[in-house]
């Protein structure tokens, strides 16, 4: 078999999973539960950032803080300030793509 598989957590309960981590991409599968999220940090690599389920609220940088439904992709700058959250009763789940990937 020459390509290989992964499958991605189904459920609603909190996950991070680094599903392809190598030196070309990097590819995470997130989901968040109500008031969940990510530690306030810095982009280290291009990333984008699709919403799989639920809505996404971020602030980046000195933003105001915006809203991004299921279907959203978002392209986000290496070095931008990300507070990554879920401020909304229906669970969030994310793909975060970083490319390249960070060394």
């Amino acid at each position: 078999m020459i390509e290989q598989v992964f499958h991605l957590d189904r459920g609603d309960s909190k996950a991070i999973e680094k599903v392809v981590f190598d030196e070309n991409v990097h590819y995470i599968h997130m989901i968040f539960p109500k008031d969940d999220g990510l530690p306030v940090h810095f982009s280290n690599s291009n990333v984008y950032m699709t919403v799989v389920r639920g809505r996404l609220s971020i602030i980046l940088n000195d933003q105001e803080p915006h809203v991004y439904e299921a279907g959203a992709l978002l392209k986000i700058p290496v070095g931008t300030r990300m507070n990554v959250s879920n401020r909304h009763t229906e669970t969030l789940e994310l793909i975060v793509v970083k490319a390249p990937a960070p060394v």
